[in-house]
């Protein structure tokens, strides 16, 4: 019944880039700026610096580890494509009823006269991230792909509708593109 006794995954660090470990703590810096994160939740995993690469791996793991082991390993990845380049997710602005006025104020995102209505649908954009709105398209980017994302889904659920048919009422925004930039 010994199934896998240890599990290793490597994640290559290319040039340009710098990673640091500490305990649990793996902060990674590049071209485009600085990404942390803390995995300490993760119990029975290890990580740690190899030469130019980042072993993570777990002994004697169960099912558990042997997902956290695989699942850090590519947060690091994402963590590596974001200080290189970045994410950019875009959105679209649609309505066919009343026409969506949009700005960006600060850290929030501001949307006016959806569906008619007075009151305005605020979302929360995440610290690092940029919003930028040209004519119809919201252009979300950033270095951390979590903070972007969340911020893309933020804008996407304000813009939520309930109670009416989604064939009729297709006004909102909505995510159509995601992509790492070089």
């Amino acid at each position: 019944m010994a199934k896998d006794v240890h599990v290793m995954e490597r994640v290559d660090v290319p040039e340009g880039v710098t990673v640091s470990v500490e305990g649990m703590r793996v902060r990674v810096s590049g071209p485009k700026g600085e990404v942390e994160r803390d995995f300490s939740h993760a119990r029975g995993v290890l990580i740690r610096l190899e030469g130019n690469a980042v072993v993570v791996e777990s002994f004697f793991a169960r099912a558990r580890q042997r997902a956290l082991v695989g699942a850090i390993a590519g947060h690091i990845r994402n963590m590596i494509k974001g200080v290189q380049g970045g994410f950019r997710y875009k959105l679209k602005i649609m309505y066919s009823h009343f026409p969506i006025n949009v700005k960006v104020d600060g850290d929030k995102f501001i949307i006016s006269n959806f569906l008619g209505e007075k009151g305005l649908r605020i979302a929360k954009i995440m610290p690092g991230v940029k919003v930028e709105v040209k004519g119809s398209d919201v252009i979300v980017e950033g270095i951390d792909v979590e903070k972007v994302a969340q911020t893309a889904a933020n804008i996407e659920l304000a813009t939520k509708v309930k109670d009416k048919d989604r064939r009729k009422f297709m006004d909102g925004i909505y995510i159509y593109e995601k992509e790492v930039l070089a």
